[in-house]
Parts: structure tokens; C-alpha cells; sequence
């Protein structure tokens, strides 16, 4: 079966977002429509603080959860922002469904999996015709998360420190065979 939903899953901090951005923007780069959205830590002062959500297609960015946040379901240290969640990220995973070639989801993990209409917009990307980058926490326990992982249609790619430079190549050139 052709593969359609690629998964990168890997131990925290190994480089996950890094390769799916490289390989986005190797994408674009050619051409490729790519939308949806992307996490990326947040320091101050070398201290992580909270994670950022950045929608690939009109740029707009907000928190997805923050050590400061006043309100939220709470993940370790950090309150997850609900609202930037469903209007930035949910909505960006919904609008590359529509419009784009290429869906980046990252990530489906313990913070996004509070928002139902997060899930809901994982739920139809994966079950629609576009190809679909995303990133897969490792150990964290739900429905969505293993369905995606046991369909057919998906192929898992762990990140490694030995393979993690050369990944984005790889996976660059798997998902434009399939295109």
C-alpha cells in the first residue's frame, strides 16, 4: 500500500520539530505547498519556558503552553493556551487540508490531545487524501495516537542523534516519490 502518513517519533529533545521543519522547507523549496503547524521550545535566559505554535502557512504564532500561563490544563511545569491551540494550530492542520499538498502536524502529544477540536482536525487530515508530516510523541498513551500509527497507510520514522542529520533527506525524498 503507498504511503500517505508519515510519523516521527522519537525520545524528547532528539530532534523531531528539527526534522520535520528541514524537511518542510525542503518541500517548499520545491514547490510544494506545505501547511499546518509547528511547535518550537521556548527559552529565556536558557531556561525552557514554554512552547510556541506557529501556523506555516499565514506565519501567525502563540503559545501552546507556558510556565506563566494562568489558566489550562496543566503538563509538567506548563498550562497548556487551549485558545491558541484550537485558533492557530487546529485551524492551520484544517486549512492545509484544504489548501496545501502537504499537512505538518507537530505535534500529536500529551499538550494538543487536551483539545478535542485539535483531535478532530487530526482525525480528518488523516483520514482525508493529503499527505501527512507528522510528529508522534513517544510514550504518550491515546486512541488518536495509536490509530495513526497502525494504519496501513503509515510509515514511522524514530529519530536517532546518529540519523537525525540525515532524516529530512530521506523523508524529503519519500514524500516527494509519493507526490
Amino acid at each position: 500500500m503507498q504511503k500517505r502518513v508519515f510519523l516521527l517519533t522519537g525520545a524528547p529533545g532528539i530532534g523531531k520539530t528539527t526534522v520535520l521543519t528541514k524537511t518542510v522547507e525542503a518541500l517548499k523549496a520545491d514547490g510544494i505547498s506545505v501547511g499546518g503547524m509547528i511547535s518550537r521550545e521556548a527559552r529565556e535566559g536558557g531556561v525552557r519556558v514554554g512552547f510556541e505554535i506557529t501556523d506555516l502557512a499565514s506565519g501567525r504564532h502563540g503559545w501552546l503552553a507556558h510556565v506563566d500561563q494562568k489558566d489550562g490544563p496543566h503538563v509538567g511545569k506548563y498550562r497548556v493556551n487551549i485558545a491558541d491551540l484550537e485558533a492557530i494550530g487546529a485551524e492551520a492542520i484544517i486549512e492545509a487540508d484544504e489548501k496545501s499538498a502537504v499537512i505538518a502536524i507537530d505535534e500529536i502529544g500529551p499538550m494538543e490531545l487536551f483539545s478535542q477540536r485539535f483531535k478532530q482536525a487530526v482525525e480528518q487530515a488523516l483520514e482525508g487524501d493529503k499527505l501527512v508530516l507528522a510528529v508522534v510523541h513517544a510514550k504518550a498513551k491515546d486512541r488518536l495516537i495509536n490509530e495513526a500509527k497502525q494504519r496501513e497507510d503509515a510509515k514511522i520514522f524514530t529519530v536517532t542523534l546518529p540519523d537525525r542529520d540525515s532524516l529530512s533527506e530521506k523523508l524529503t525524498k519519500e514524500v516527494l516519490e509519493v507526490l
